[in-house]
Formats: C-alpha cells, sequence, structure tokens
C-alpha cells in the first residue's frame, strides 16, 4: 500500500476503525483504550499490545500523529487523526452505511417470506 493512498487500508478491522474514530479528539494509549471500551459498549477490550500495534501502523500510513510527548511532567504519547485518517473514516462510514442499507434490504426481503416447512 502506498503512504499517500489512506483509502487502501480499507476495509478496516473493528478494532482499528474504533482506535481511529476515538481520536478525533487528542488521546493517550489508556484513553484510547477506555474510550474504544465505551464505544464498542464493552465488545471490544484493547490490549495494550493490541493498540500499540495498531497505532504504530496508523502512524506509519500517517492516518494518525503524534501531537505531544509529555503530559505534566510525565512522558505520555498523546495521539490525533490526521485528515488523511479523517478521510478513511468517512470512507468507512460510507462503506458501512452502504452494508446496513443492503441488509436491511435483505431482512425485509426474508422476513417477508413464508419460513419454509420441512
Amino acid at each position: 500500500m502506498k503512504h499517500n493512498d489512506p483509502l487502501a487500508l480499507s476495509p478496516l478491522t473493528e478494532s482499528t476503525y474504533y482506535i481511529l474514530i476515538s481520536l478525533v479528539d487528542p488521546l493517550h494509549g489508556y484513553g484510547i483504550i477506555q474510550k474504544v471500551r465505551k464505544l464498542s459498549k464493552e465488545r471490544i477490550v484493547l490490549a495494550p499490545g493490541t493498540l500499540y500495534g495498531v497505532l504504530q501502523n496508523l502512524l506509519k500510513y500517517q492516518l494518525i500523529s503524534l501531537v505531544e510527548e509529555e503530559h505534566e511532567g510525565r512522558h505520555k504519547k498523546i495521539y490525533q487523526i490526521t485528515p488523511q485518517g479523517k478521510m478513511l473514516a468517512r470512507f468507512e462510514i460510507m462503506r458501512l452505511q452502504e452494508m446496513n442499507l443492503h441488509g436491511r434490504t435483505f431482512l425485509k426481503r426474508v422476513n417477508r417470506e413464508s419460513p419454509v416447512r420441512s
């Protein structure tokens, strides 16, 4: 994948998607873990190793940036989404909306049909 084509990373894993959108506000690692847990209604509980692997990949493709390394006299890395990351997040949201629309159409059709009896 080219570093200048954020859309080439699509589709994102659910964890990567939630990490990316959680960074609309600057956060440090533990804050990201908490926000993803809340946004996913406790379905996604990130281990630090998983989180930092995803963060390194998002940094590599310039989808997030490091905005601060020290906070209140302590060394903390603070991350935030970049314009390229916002572009990818918008693309993913539109992709998911399209999938949802097709899924709803499918369910309407299936629900209209009579159950098959054996």
